[in-house]
């Protein structure tokens, strides 16, 4: 079965919202607007290329939940994606949606995704609130996860802490993401959150920003007695086991992000190892054609062993069945 771990859908009910209309990602600025082609809506268009692409099944995740909405949209998202994914449970499940900072509320929220729609993952983003994946103050937000045994998908900042030096360019969106993801891969590890929750599992999106053409600078700047960092409150940090055991035993990774590039999918394998790589594509913000779509699908599995692994195997370990 071939499950893709980052497919977008936004319930159309939804568009509608008051709370939703003020949100600062679909206004300009900055930032480019969240873009919003037609086929994101239409539930129907998801079905016709999945089947054409031949995948199976989708996890679907809504930009509308993830960065700086309220616990109203999150509630209203959820319901609706609960609702679609009840018509069709064969071709969708959904991730919850909820503000990692929010409190009991979200916490609240959280267990009901669980206990009451079934939902197995919840989506955060890079940034929860502006503030990195090591602040203590996401400590309930991940115990919560681990004990309802929710793996947690890791997409991009829509608004990453970038500076204003990507301000221009669509730098935020073609590279300010990717160095967030990246970036909060390197937090995870280092400031000990996966140390502190040792049954917590985690899919970083988009091969983590990138992060294996990086992993040998990564890698040598461990080394803290060799470039002088021991000691340093600040750079001297390190996990409890080798940084490799994470990226290699405790992460997971989605192939989305990357506009169905294949050195990039190649790359990640070499580093990550395809067991610790799921299947992601962005639909449709990302794969812009059914033909993008079916070509990323059969272009990794001609890759063999490692395109099975990635199209279908990996995905156990991620998503357990209850």
């Amino acid at each position: 079965m071939i499950i893709d771990f980052q497919h977008h859908f936004t319930p159309p009910e939804l568009t509608s919202l008051p709370a939703v209309k003020n949100l600062s990602i679909n206004k300009g600025g900055t930032t480019p607007p969240y873009r919003m082609p037609p086929e994101l809506t239409d539930i129907t268009a998801h079905v016709r290329d999945m089947a054409a692409a031949g995948i199976d099944h989708a996890v679907l995740s809504c930009g509308l939940g993830m960065d700086g909405t309220t616990m109203e949209v999150c509630g209203a998202v959820n319901d609706a994606m609960a609702r679609v994914c009840a018509q069709s449970p064969k071709q969708f499940s959904s991730f919850a949606h909820t503000d990692p900072l929010g409190g009991p509320a979200a916490l609240s929220e959280l267990a009901r995704c669980r206990h009451e729609l079934g939902m197995r993952g919840v989506v955060m983003v890079s940034e929860p609130g502006g503030t990195t994946l090591d602040d203590p103050r996401l400590d309930p937000f991940w115990e919560t996860c681990e004990r309802l045994d929710m793996f947690v998908f890791v997409h991009p900042s829509l608004r990453p802490s970038v500076g204003s030096t990507m301000n221009r360019y669509d730098l935020v969106r073609s590279l300010g993401r990717e160095f967030s993801l990246a970036m909060s891969t390197v937090r995870l590890i280092n400031g000990g959150v996966l140390d502190r929750f040792e049954g917590l599992r985690v899919q970083m999106g988009h091969l983590s920003g990138g992060l294996a053409v990086s992993m040998d600078r990564v890698r040598a700047l461990q080394d803290k007695e060799r470039m002088g960092t021991v000691g340093h409150p600040d750079h001297g940090i390190l996990p409890k086991r080798e940084f490799d055991h994470y990226i290699r035993e405790r992460l997971w990774f989605d192939t989305a992000g990357v506009f169905g590039s294949m050195p990039a999918v190649r790359a990640a394998v070499d580093e990550f190892t395809p067991d610790r790589i799921v299947f992601g594509t962005d639909y449709p913000l990302e794969i812009l054609s059914v033909e993008d779509l079916s070509r990323f699908v059969n272009d990794i599995r001609s890759m063999g062993a490692a395109g099975q692994a990635i199209l279908s195997g990996s995905a156990a370990g991620l998503m357990r069945a209850d």
